[in-house]
């Protein structure tokens, strides 16, 4: 079992950043890749960023390319969003989740944290 708690969500106004992390910790962090997915009210859940366990691999949906970074700190268990020139449609709820292999699916994840919210103001 991996357990996630995702911290670092909050309101912030269009053009601003914010800084999500996920801490985890149970079965050993440094074997799973890790996923940020994002869901509005009203919308489906949906894929923002990936990283492999080491970090060669990672993927980005279109949407939020050039704007946010994913990364790892193996050593800390703590896999982190850094989010620029936020939009006001990139408010949402922000989940991190983790997996054997890298993924864009939501389905293909088996541990999942709560959730943190990100507000954008326009």
């Amino acid at each position: 079992q991996v357990q996630l708690v995702e911290s670092g969500g909050g309101l912030v106004q269009a053009g601003g950043s914010l800084r999500l992390s996920c801490a985890a910790s149970g079965r050993t962090f440094s074997v799973y890749a890790m996923g940020w997915f994002r869901q509005a009210p009203g919308k489906e859940r949906e894929f923002v960023a990936t990283i492999s366990w080491g970090g060669d691999n990672i993927y980005y949906a279109d949407s939020v390319k050039g704007r946010f970074t994913i990364s790892r700190d193996n050593a800390e268990n703590t896999v982190y969003l850094q989010m620029n020139s936020l939009k006001p449609e990139d408010t949402a709820v922000y989940y991190c989740a983790a997996d054997r292999l890298v993924g864009t699916s939501a389905s293909e994840y088996d541990y999942w944290g709560q959730g943190t919210q990100v507000t954008v103001s326009s």
